[in-house]
């Protein structure tokens, strides 16, 4: 009789309650036995109380949620096999409980009394199979040569004369049917990789009198035509006189432990994500190409590829979304090359694809071009159109590396050339570019103790009015005080702060010390302006973002009204439908809205009109280029026109000459700034030029 096995459900979904309760009535493995909880505080005191044979956990219930959920039941009730339930948009964070122990998952939507069935039907089979993988183990230490279920012998002849219940149940004979029946009828065995026939181990003991084994990779045909992978050792019988009279051979099923170690070894070399080559296969199969173009003469190259901002995508959407667009990602890059190619993912959102063959290193940046196209359309990821950029890096053998860790070392380097070139481009290795990448090692790493150092400095830019050339605004433009470099622009360093996250703690600083700032100016008794500050996509995409304003502005004293933050056109139309509500919040916080370098982005009329900004910032190199001539001087134009119907304040950057000046005020711009009024400057400077435009305007 067997015994019952008590599965637990714990899940406070009354309907999966109704399923799983229907599907042990309906289980073939059984007989079971279910119990359900609600939460998982009773789900442990229940498997504390009594033995229970597996559990099935909905990672979403009211005491608990997410990953943590498994974790605590993991923690309480180590050992019990568990099987998780998670929502359609968990599958990462069910795969990850995989990770962490858990034998499968069901997902919500697809939940029904057969997956039920097939769940219970392949937890039995998998904890049978890892018992008999145990049972093997164990053995395998007792002894080496009869390890195994299955017993068959033979006499002299080879014909069969007894077969054990495991030979039975494997070679689909019974004792009864096989009795004399020739061994080569009832134990059919071929090779694995070739298909082909294997001599019969029985006939090799019997003639050569000793101990034999089977062909590695043998493949056991059983009477139904099923196959099984075995494992063996045959002997020859010997009466008392030491004479052969016949065979017997132990033989066992590997098949699950086999597909354990392939799966296992696929898992050790694959990317679990995307199931693409890891670095460790990445590095077997680039070493191997190298070795046979070294033999050939020939060329390969590596395309060393990271996505553009892909962080913020991961922050503002959520690291499910990020996934599957990785997923999609990786796709698009295996259609972009030959089957002969590598495609592999190192973690993160970096892609190295091998180019197994080049005729010219020409051929490798086509290829590049070829998956920047690929990228560049759109991908429509759980209703949100996403687009991305890439940033390639590319070397070839033997130009740029003899080796497979210094091909990829440069390849790497000639990708952060391509971002620090604008991102969305590929760049090929130069040898000068390990003098640029010591260089920006050494300012990322000066740069970590900078904040601490207190060594950033402000200065501030002023804005004019066209109409009265008084004095409306300043802009915030941090500088660094580097204690050997000098004077340090952020050209030189905002693009390493990004990529190293110190974006966010130097932003903070800014925004605090300009806040500080413009209190300190009227708390003097200067005039009042505006305080207009840079805010990165970082910033802006950071989950804090609208806190910190908050916190800054109530520590400072300065009223919102007196704030302006400038953000570029890509920042806000990278996720325009996150943006609008983000705006909508800081205005009604108070703080003004600026959108900088206006006219080199890709703005959205629609989407303008919902930003609830106030001032258009029209970029300098528009302004640069001004005469009657150009069609420039008509974008000017045009943007000056559309900012007056859709009542916002525009101003002109960049201006540099009495020319440009004009054309500005004649076709009615509201400000302007450059170093036509006056350059960045430090606060007592500024202070200075406020207290004269007080002077001038009798203020």
């Amino acid at each position: 009789m067997m015994t019952t096995r008590t599965l637990l459900l714990i899940d406070n979904d009354a309907s999966h309650v109704d399923v799983f309760t229907d599907a042990l009535l309906n289980a073939t493995d059984g007989p079971f036995a279910g119990e359900c909880v609600k939460t998982l505080a009773e789900g442990i005191r229940r498997v504390r109380g009594k033995e229970i044979w597996a559990i099935f956990l909905n990672l979403s219930l009211p005491d608990s949620q997410g990953l943590e959920t498994f974790e605590k039941l993991e923690l309480a009730v180590p050992g019990v096999p568990t099987l998780i339930i998670a929502g359609a948009k968990d599958v990462a964070v069910a795969l990850e409980a995989l990770r962490h122990g858990a034998k499968d998952y069901l997902l919500e939507d697809r939940l029904d009394r057969d997956s039920f069935v097939r769940a219970v039907r392949n937890m039995a089979e998998r904890k049978t199979a890892e018992e008999l993988l145990f049972t093997e183990k164990e053995r395998a230490q007792v002894t080496l040569d009869s390890i195994g279920d299955a017993v068959l012998s033979t006499d002299l002849q080879c014909k069969v004369t007894y077969l054990n219940v495991v030979a039975e149940k494997i070679t689909g004979w019974t004792r009864a049917e096989a009795a004399g029946k020739d061994i080569d009828d009832v134990f059919v065995i071929i090779d694995g990789s070739t298909r082909e026939p294997c001599v019969n181990p029985l006939r090799t003991a019997i003639t050569k009198n000793r101990t034999v084994g089977l062909t590695p990779n043998c493949i056991l045909i059983r009477r139904d035509g099923a196959e099984f992978a075995i494992e063996d050792s045959a002997a020859p019988i010997h009466d008392q006189h030491g004479l052969a009279t016949g065979a017997v051979i132990v033989f066992h099923d590997v098949s699950v432990a086999r597909a354990l170690g392939a799966e296992m070894s696929h898992l050790a070399q694959h990317d679990i994500l995307t199931n693409l080559p890891n670095r460790t296969l990445l590095q077997d199969r680039l070493t191997q190409a190298i070795a046979t173009a070294s033999r050939n003469d020939s060329r390969i190259a590596v395309l060393f590829l990271d996505l553009d901002g892909f962080k913020h995508i991961n922050d503002s959407l959520g690291h499910a979304t990020g996934d599957r667009l990785l997923q999609s990602v990786a796709r698009r890059l295996l259609a972009a090359v030959r089957t002969s190619d590598t495609v592999s993912r190192l973690g993160g959102d970096e892609f190295v694809i091998l180019l197994s063959e080049v005729a010219h290193a020409a051929d490798a940046g086509v290829k590049a071009r070829k998956i920047l196209s690929a990228l560049g359309a759109p991908f429509e990821i759980e209703q949100n159109t996403l687009r991305v950029t890439a940033s390639i890096g590319v070397t070839t053998y033997p130009e740029d590396g003899e080796t497979a860790e210094s091909l990829m070392r440069n390849a790497d380097l000639a990708m952060y050339q391509a971002k620090e070139k604008g991102r969305s481009n590929y760049q090929f290795f130069e040898k000068g570019m390990n003098v640029r990448a010591v260089e920006r090692q050494s300012i990322e790493g000066d740069l970590r103790c900078a904040l601490e150092r207190d060594e950033f400095v402000m200065h501030y830019q002023p804005k004019i009015d066209l109409n009265t050339g008084g004095i409306t605004g300043v802009e915030a433009l941090v500088r660094w005080q580097h204690p050997e470099r000098g004077l340090v622009g952020p050209l030189q360093f905002i693009s390493v702060a990004e990529d190293c996250g110190l974006m966010l703690p130097i932003g903070k600083w800014v925004l605090r010390e300009s806040c500080r700032q413009a209190k300190a100016w009227q708390d003097a008794g200067l005039p009042t302006v505006e305080m207009a500050v840079n805010v990165s996509s970082v910033e802006f995409r950071n989950d804090e973002f609208l806190e910190g304003i908050s916190t800054i502005l109530k520590e400072t004293g300065l009223e919102p009204r007196y704030l302006e933050l400038e953000l570029t056109e890509s920042v806000l139309m990278q996720h325009a439908e996150f943006s609008v509500p983000l705006l909508q919040k800081l205005k009604a916080m108070g703080v003004r809205l600026a959108v900088d370098d206006f006219g080199t982005g890709y703005s959205s009329l629609s989407y303008l009109r919902q930003f609830p900004i106030d001032t258009l910032k029209v970029d300098q190199s528009f302004i640069h280029e001004i005469n009657a001539e150009t069609d420039e001087a008509t974008i000017i134009s045009a943007v000056i026109n559309m900012g007056c119907r859709l009542k916002h304040r525009v101003i002109a950057e960049g201006v540099e000459t009495a020319e440009q000046l004009a054309f500005l005020r004649a076709h009615g711009c509201d400000e302007g700034q450059g170093y036509y009024f006056g350059r960045p400057m430090p606060a007592a400077e500024t202070s200075k030029l406020l207290e004269l435009s007080m002077a001038m305007t009798g203020i």
